[in-house]
């Protein structure tokens, strides 16, 4: 292929030295999972974006200009890629500011860029996962919190640990002890009817891919708790799900020392919301 990046619609392998984004993190991201020339759930993610833009403070590229420089991508990927991909867009503040001070007129940087989904998500979908518990916990920062912002130091703190064998990946708690999320994917567990997740006020990252399942639970009546979860209840659940924009869902077999079973939902779910790998 090509040429697989565009910055601010043009094509190209580079941004401004003095870019927020390099400098401070100071933007957002998204991860998109793509089927030919269709991003899936691309209102949503597009409105994430435009939440987590107000929320720092700084506006989107135009949203018509926005959507055409995605589906030019898409066109690219369509022809290039024989299954799903991904698209990674990436907005930042763009240039200027003294110091922290961002401008007052600030001009975004878009940049797009394709990518193959990793092969070994197909397994984990079919197979499920394992995961070991974190000795690196998020900060509460309820400002930042269920944002996808730039700033991912947590998560690169994270994953330069060394899985033991037999996980794989990394449950992650906060720094009061309340389980948030796996290093790059939401969780839910299940206990009969009722489907718990745990609350993103504080720290962590609200993906779209979780707001699907959030909708197809409650469309299919189960009970859904979004609060605090412990570690200490672990024991208590039947099956617990990872979800990320990327691999869709897939079963955890494990956590720790704590086994769990597939959830005969998983097939229907998968199905519904069209995300077999």
């Amino acid at each position: 292929m090509s040429q697989t990046i565009w910055v601010n619609g043009e094509q190209a392998a580079s941004v401004s030295a003095f870019d927020r984004g390099l400098a401070y993190g100071d933007g957002l991201f998204a991860t998109m999972r793509c089927r030919g020339a269709e991003v899936l759930f691309i209102e949503s993610h597009l409105l994430r974006l435009a939440q987590g833009a107000h929320r720092l403070g700084f506006p989107l590229p135009d949203a018509a200009a926005l959507s055409e420089q995605i589906t030019k991508a898409c066109e690219q990927g369509a022809k290039h890629f024989t299954q799903d991909y991904c698209l990674k867009l990436l907005v930042s503040r763009g240039t200027g500011g003294r110091g922290y001070m961002p401008p007052q007129t600030p001009t975004p940087t878009c940049v797009l860029s394709l990518h193959e989904i990793p092969a070994h998500y197909r397994q984990w979908q079919a197979a499920g996962i394992k995961l070991q518990l974190s000795p690196v916990t998020l900060g509460q920062q309820p400002l930042l919190a269920g944002i996808k912002h730039l700033n991912r130091l947590e998560q690169v703190l994270i994953r330069t640990h060394k899985l033991d064998d037999g996980f794989d990946d990394w449950l992650v708690c906060d720094t009061a002890g309340n389980i948030i999320e796996a290093s790059m994917a939401n969780l839910f567990f299940i206990k009969g009817h009722t489907v718990f997740t745990p609350s993103l006020d504080q720290a962590g990252v609200a993906g779209v891919m979780r707001e699907q399942l959030l909708l197809w639970f409650v469309e299919a009546g189960f009970t859904l708790e979004v609060r605090r979860v412990s570690p200490n209840e672990l024991a208590d659940f039947d099956h617990v799900l990872a979800s990320n924009s990327l691999f869709g869902a897939v079963p955890v077999n494990g956590i720790a020392k704590h086994s769990f079973s597939h959830s005969p939902l998983l097939t229907q779910l998968l199905h519904d919301l069209k995300i077999i790998l």
